[in-house]
């Protein structure tokens, strides 16, 4: 075994963001695209001389395989140590409590978040930094330059593969590889955080739930915290060994896509609990009997409620939110005298205002939630918080929504996703939106009228970097709003998503279909996008 420098063309096409390089995984098997990815990686972070990188991923196919490229390209570019996950499997939020706790320089994740997996489905890879938290820009657009003129990589000649089987230590040219426990860290942690004794008393006392792991990483961290430690009946979690392919299953906790959970929480005998995550296992869904918690208003009450977990009582500096998500959780921050802040879709915002101690709560309306425990969102966390409040009040998942909604009224949201639309139409209705935004402040829409319309731009108040064009939002007289948006997380085409809010304080309105209540804005947001004409399109392809 020796180190070696391969000589190499560019061959990445593609602008990584925060959530990193995505593509096929016949994209990444093409020869020296992972190595060039991974090398620029290396040669854009600074000073790793002898320190420590975390690796893991969600399981899917390739995973392994990156691994193992990557290990011998971390020996031969002089790294101290590897932290690995044993089998190749970490949840992105075990990697980012890994990072933090032993004060790595930082670590690599191997995943395509909510996207299918298989031998001909979608494979990603992306850098988080020392806080634990996705790379800021300045780093992505550095990494992204030099893959683009990259001659050689370093690795390792003649080096078998690593056994990442089982725990333990072995040494790689010089580099020490530790392929650690995936779940016990961050199971430690989470039981620092939450009563795991109120919990496992309601359990006790005939509590019932149904955790959906969709056959993706949080299968393990599920049954060992949920059955193992907190006494969730044997078989509570559902779908929970970790496949390749995500069992031929789309891991997007959604409606639609966590079907089988859904429906078997609008049974007559449905558990008193519902919730799901995603393949890489910082997404979640909750439900309750009968009712699907929006991501927004799991936020919001995850936010009124912090006081019923003591080591969140009094702590709560300020509460963040993307932009698309709903403005429910700005109510509660409003009563609470907390700062809120609305940032635009992507962790790394979130990040820069925790390590500031500005805010301790933070999510996005695409299921994701989380605290500055981490600078990740966290599936597991969530779901842990919502069990946790309902040991603390002794209510229902509908009890505790419907009281929620009657002391700050209800935020009515739904999002409409039109997936891989040709990516030439889906700019031009962005252009075409870009252009009407600037001229319909004060104008009417149908029966509504206009009180602001911008693209959004966002001014940093952490680091005073700006973001522009963030998505273009169109807000109305009552409080109706619509958000469009480009989404950068598939890998073939353009998704386009519309965003929309309407918010009611009669309490003898709060029980309308949601839809129904916000079909008006839905027809303006066609209408005013021209986006039949456009796209072709007639109907989303998911509504959440």
């Amino acid at each position: 075994m020796s180190l070696i420098t391969v000589e190499t063309t560019p061959y990445t096409d593609q602008k990584p963001g925060t959530s990193g390089l995505r593509k096929k995984v016949t994209h990444f098997q093409q020869t020296h695209y992972l190595e060039n990815f991974v090398q620029a990686i290396f040669d854009s972070i600074g000073d790793y001389k002898g320190k420590t990188l975390v690796v893991g991923g969600d399981g899917r196919f390739y995973n392994l395989e990156a691994i193992q490229i990557i290990l011998k390209m971390a020996a031969a570019n002089g790294f101290g140590k590897v932290m690995v996950g044993q089998n190749g499997i970490l949840s992105t939020p075990a990697a980012s409590v890994l990072i933090r706790k032993y004060q790595s320089f930082g670590g690599i994740i191997l995943s395509a978040s909510h996207n299918p997996g298989g031998p001909d489905e979608d494979f990603g890879i992306k850098y988080n930094t020392a806080n634990g938290g996705p790379a800021a820009e300045k780093i992505t657009d550095a990494i992204y330059a030099h893959s683009q003129q990259i001659e050689q990589y370093h690795t390792l000649k003649d080096s078998v593969d690593i056994d990442l089987t089982q725990p333990g230590s072995v040494t790689l040219e010089g580099m020490q590889i530790e392929v650690i426990n995936s779940v016990s860290d961050y199971a430690q942690l989470m039981s620092e955080l939450f009563d795991f004794d109120a919990i496992k008393k309601m359990f006790s006392s005939g509590f019932s739930l149904c955790f959906d792991a969709m056959h993706a990483v949080t299968g393990p961290y599920a049954i060992e915290i949920l059955e193992h430690r907190l006494g969730a009946a044997s078989g509570s979690v559902i779908n929970g060994i970790p496949k390749m392919d995500f069992g031929g299953g789309h891991p997007d906790p959604n409606l639609v896509h966590a079907h089988e959970l859904a429906e078997r929480m609008f049974l007559d005998n449905a558990p008193d609990f519902g919730a799901a995550s995603d393949g890489d296992g910082d997404r979640n869904m909750i439900l309750g009997k009968n009712i699907f918690v929006t991501p927004s208003d799991s936020l919001a009450i995850i936010t009124a409620n912090a006081d019923k977990i003591p080591s969140y009582k009094g702590k709560i500096l300020g509460v963040a939110r993307s932009m698309p998500t709903s403005q429910a959780a700005d109510k509660v921050a409003e009563k609470l005298a907390l700062e809120c802040y609305e940032t635009p879709t992507g962790w790394k915002f979130f990040g820069n205002l925790m390590d500031a101690d500005k805010v301790t709560l933070c999510g996005e309306e695409s299921f994701g939630t989380g605290s500055s425990h981490i600078r990740e969102k966290d599936g597991l966390w969530a779901v842990l918080f919502w069990l946790n409040i309902l040991a603390a009040r002794k209510q229902s998942v509908q009890q505790i929504v419907q009281e929620h909604w009657q002391e700050y009224g209800r935020n009515y949201y739904s999002r409409h996703d039109y997936e891989a639309v040709d990516s030439a139409a889906a700019n031009q209705l962005m252009a075409i939106l870009r252009e009407k935004v600037t001229t319909l402040s004060g104008t009417q829409m149908g029966s509504l009228t206009v009180s602001y319309s911008d693209d959004f731009c966002y001014t940093d108040p952490v680091d005073q970097s700006v973001s522009e064009h963030q998505g273009i939002r169109i807000g109305f007289t009552d409080g109706s709003r619509m958000v469009f948006r480009l989404s950068g997380t598939g890998t073939s085409g353009a998704t386009i998503r519309i965003y929309y809010e309407y918010y009611e304080t009669d309490p003898d309105k709060m029980s309308q279909d949601t839809q129904q209540a916000l079909d008006n804005i839905i027809r303006l947001s066609l209408e005013v996008s021209q986006l039949k004409e456009l796209t072709g399109r007639t109907e989303p392809t998911v509504i959440t």
